[in-house]
């Protein structure tokens, strides 16, 4: 995750490559993170701080485990070019590192460091380091890849591990600034909605998402069904994380189902500002 400049527009991505139809097919699944009670509440401006204290501690722990895993993607791909991405993309980790540290001295955050990193972290966290050094199903251990070509695909795995993360908080991001007021400055989180709605985050996860798809057009049909299991694992694990923050508020959730005129007599459509339509 970069640090972005400020939004002036979507950015798509094509519709061809691995990693966007990775995405096609599984964004109906990402639905479940925005309308998560965390995601809710953050939306409608009326998420507790002391939740958002929490979530940030927990999104530093996640950062870092992409920094260490991005450097161990480095290590074993075999060509210059991609070196030369995935550094400017653990570059921009570091970066967002920094970001955080602005969010901490702007809301007071003073105990992040002290904040023990939770089991849905640490299931996400695990899985992206695991894939980055090599422990995948069906794939030699590290230290006994005969070629450099053989640790690419370890390349492209972590790869595949990590994309799903930066395209959801894309996906969240956009959606979440659909929502702002455009005539109101007052909403408490719309620094943090603006960084992920941004262009520059946008294109990140772009880029991240394109050199999955150049890591990945060597490989063989079963290796890219390997990539998919860890994509569609990755995106479970980072909706478990939503789910996984801490609430003490009351929360209205938004949700609908088909209707049957024979069990069913009402159907409450809720908005994001916990109204009712």
């Amino acid at each position: 995750m970069a640090i972005p400049p400020k939004s002036v527009g979507a950015v798509i991505p094509t519709e061809d490559g691995l990693a966007s139809r990775f995405w096609i097919k599984f964004r109906r699944e990402s639905v479940l993170s925005l309308y998560s009670p965390f995601v809710i509440c953050l939306a409608s401006g009326s998420l507790e701080i002391d939740t958002f204290r929490h979530f940030i501690a927990q999104d530093v722990h996640f950062l870092k485990a992409f920094a260490q895993a991005y450097e161990l993607a480095e290590d074993c791909a075999d060509d210059d070019d991609a070196k030369l991405a995935i550094s400017k993309l653990r570059k921009g980790v570091l970066e967002a590192l920094k970001l955080h540290n602005s969010f901490v001295q702007e809301w007071g955050l003073d105990f992040v460091k002290e904040c023990p990193i939770n089991s849905a972290t640490l299931k996400y966290t695990e899985f992206v380091l695991a894939t980055a050094s090599g422990k995948v199903e069906g794939l030699k251990a590290p230290g006994k890849l005969d070629t450099p070509f053989e640790k690419t695909k370890i390349a492209a795995y972590a790869l595949g591990s990590m994309t799903p993360c930066m395209r959801l908080y894309a996906f969240l991001g956009k959606e979440l600034e659909a929502l702002l007021d455009p005539n109101k400055h007052d909403h408490p989180y719309k620094k943090w909605i603006g960084n992920y709605s941004s262009e520059g985050f946008q294109a990140t996860t772009l880029q991240t998402e394109d050199l999955l798809d150049k890591l990945s057009v060597s490989l063989t049909g079963e290796e890219l069904n390997i990539i998919e299991k860890l994509y569609h694992q990755a995106m479970k694990l980072e909706i478990e994380f939503f789910y996984a923050q801490t609430l003490t508020q009351p929360t209205v959730i938004p949700l609908t189902k088909e209707h049957d005129p024979a069990r069913d007599c009402l159907m409450i459509f809720s908005d994001f500002d916990l109204t009712c339509t």
